[in-house]
């Protein structure tokens, strides 16, 4: 089995190399000003331009609006927008018209009806994210990238928990999880921001390096 990993928050080109290098099909760049990781769209646009072709270009964003949209399309080509707001579907089919663009919709989950949440979605979006539901907006606590995991279980024992879209699971991920994690919950794609790094916005090369290797050894197994 193929299991893609998305390392998300980058904000140097020193990581940017350790996760291509090491194997991301997927990098994160985040817009989200209370957010210790989030760059501007111009140190984005910097980073951006180094990494290739084969390797998707995510941009994170919460509740954007069209004008941040239209500025941020207008300096950078990313592949995908990951959505971790209160966008409804109708919401996310506008974005998805805007920007010409993918779109991945974070679902925040906490119990089984929340994962049915993501059906909600299946024809405006292109993929979902399962990731931890914060306990409260606010005091340190973000929409994601809080270290926290929730029981993988809930999304292991749904027959089709993203309504045939593909799906990441994120949430808590690190180098000693993640086998069990997929285990457990069947992904095949797998997304870490606060795992890979040594503090809130400090992304570690060689952490990068130890999860995308683990997440590569999997693949045998």
């Amino acid at each position: 089995m193929t299991i893609a990993a998305k390392i998300c928050g980058l904000n140097s080109a020193e990581t940017i190399a350790a996760a291509v290098d090491g194997g991301a099909a997927m990098v994160g760049f985040v817009f989200y000003p209370p957010s210790p990781r989030h760059i501007s769209p111009a140190t984005c646009a910097m980073l951006a331009a180094s990494v290739p072709e084969s390797v998707s270009r995510v941009g994170v964003m919460v509740d954007p609006t069209n004008e941040f949209l239209d500025a941020l399309f207008s300096e950078i080509k990313l592949d995908y927008v990951q959505l971790h707001g209160s966008e409804t579907p109708e919401r996310v089919d506008d974005i998805r018209a805007r920007i010409g663009a993918g779109i991945i919709k974070a679902i925040k989950v906490a119990s089984a009806d929340d994962v049915t949440m993501a059906q909600d979605y299946r024809d405006v979006a292109d993929r979902v994210l399962f990731d931890a539901k914060p306990p409260k907006i606010g005091d340190g606590i973000l929409p994601g990238g809080n270290a926290l995991a929730f029981d993988w279980r809930l999304i292991g024992a749904a027959t089709d928990p993203a309504g045939g879209l593909p799906w990441l699971l994120s949430g808590g991920l690190d180098v000693d999880n993640v086998g069990e994690a997929i285990r457990i919950s069947g992904a095949r794609a797998v997304d870490v921001s606060s795992g890979v790094e040594t503090a809130p916005g400090q992304k570690d090369c060689a952490l990068i390096h130890d999860f995308l290797t683990r997440v590569a050894s999997l693949q045998a197994e």
